[in-house]
């Protein structure tokens, strides 16, 4: 390192600090987004290799940033949250993990499960942690089928109901389901401190983290979750008034429980991954209707709390951006997949920091010159008087090392305004 990591480490965090904040840096900020399994095969590991032997997957982002010197990273394991253990003692249903039911050199895949019916709406309404623990676990993870014969946990409330019902968690299937769970929470537990104890070292090599904690949008908690995507938009249709009730029921508990995450983690970035509001999945009315008020109450609130909001608007939003140009300017940091560069400056130049808009076909199969002049693109439109983090459209896998380092090297001596 040319500086002491202390002096680095101040001097990328205000790099990133003035982005979002709409001042000028010294140069364009530079970031992999979510590397995703990046790290893993430019590592030379598999990606089962990364995701059940976690030493593993904090040895790859290692060599990752002493290699390629970003500005802020995602989270140590990126998009990978957990180990795969933990995944596979409770036998999650809605997950294909490499080397189980996925290729070893793949991606994990998200299986899309229905695990709240039409017909539960009210259940879920009256008590959306009694329906998580009786039916919504029990069918995402096998291990926990024994807790859908459970009876309403509100007789715990009743009297001596507690003791009255505690031979039912003596059932051996219901012991077995806790047992799992448990086993499930140890190595949660031993990740979550290796992933802190990364988190600090990289500090201290000089390399500060954008953001711990995430929130979601109360739509995609329903569609990617409970109802499937399917179930979701016949719902907007059949039963909107169900499904806003549900949306309405969800949108405090996500501020709470992030507003507390965050504070919990002394960082004060929030990511926001936003899987089903762009153009494609819902008319801008339906938008208006059924995604951006309660999103927009989140961000808000995260915002009137301190915190940094940082939404990756996925898929195209260009239709939308009228509507996130009336967020609070110079609190927010917008990540965007393909929303037109152009179209997204002319309504958030000054409003809002953006990150990302690197096409990963370019990042894996161009040539250098063609990443060379894709990122003076961005730089000279969207990078234009600050407000623009170089970044990935969206997850890394597939990207090519040596265009990768073309990227990073040519944003670093281009994107300079001083």
């Amino acid at each position: 390192m040319k500086e002491d990591a202390s002096e680095l480490l101040g001097e990328r965090k205000r790099r990133i600090d003035d982005a979002i904040a709409l001042k000028v840096p010294d140069r364009v900020p530079v970031w992999l987004g979510d590397c995703g399994y990046f790290p893993a095969k430019y590592s030379g590991f598999s990606c089962e290799e990364v995701m059940f032997e976690p030493e593993k997957q904090f040895a790859a982002s290692r060599k990752v940033f002493q290699d390629f010197c970003p500005d802020t990273f995602f989270g140590p394991g990126q998009s990978i949250r957990a180990p795969g253990g933990a995944f596979e003692v409770t036998d999650c249903k809605s997950l294909k993990l490499p080397g189980r039911g996925a290729s070893p050199h793949h991606s994990h895949q998200a299986v899309e499960l229905e695990s709240m019916k039409a017909e539960e709406y009210d259940e879920f309404l009256d008590d959306p942690v009694e329906f998580a623990l009786r039916k919504f676990m029990p069918r995402i993870y096998g291990a926990m089928a024994p807790l859908a014969e459970l009876p309403p946990l509100h007789g715990l409330l009743f009297g001596y109901g507690g003791v009255a019902m505690s031979s039912l968690f003596a059932r051996p299937d219901i012991v077995r389901a806790f047992e799992a769970f448990y086993k499930a929470g140890c190595l949660m537990r031993d990740h979550q401190a290796a992933s802190s104890a990364f988190t600090q070292e990289a500090a201290q090599a000089g390399f500060p983290q954008l953001f711990a904690v995430g929130a979601y949008a109360p739509f995609d908690v329903i569609s990617d979750h409970l109802r499937g995507i399917r179930g979701t938009m016949t719902d907007m249709f059949r039963r909107p008034e169900k499904l806003l009730a549900a949306i309405d029921k969800l949108t405090p508990r996500i501020i709470s429980t992030a507003i507390a995450a965050a504070r919990a983690s002394g960082n004060p970035g929030v990511f926001m991954a936003l899987h089903r509001g762009a153009a494609g999945f819902m008319s801008v009315k339906q938008f208006e209707t059924f995604y951006w008020p309660s999103l927009k109450k989140i961000i808000l609130a995260l915002v009137d709390a301190g915190l940094t909001p940082c939404p990756f608007f996925e898929g195209d939003y260009g239709s939308r951006l009228e509507h996130l140009a009336g967020l609070p300017a110079g609190k927010i940091l917008g990540m965007f997949d393909n929303t037109d560069p152009e179209r997204a400056k002319e309504y958030l130049g000054g409003r809002m920091c953006m990150a990302g808009f690197m096409p990963l076909s370019i990042l894996q199969f161009g040539s250098p010159d063609e990443v060379r002049a894709h990122a003076k693109r961005l730089i000279d439109v969207v990078g234009k008087d600050g407000g623009f983090i170089m970044g990935p459209k969206s997850i890394m896998d597939e990207a090519t090392p040596e265009l990768v380092r073309v990227w990073i090297e040519f944003t670093k001596e281009y994107g300079t305004y001083r």
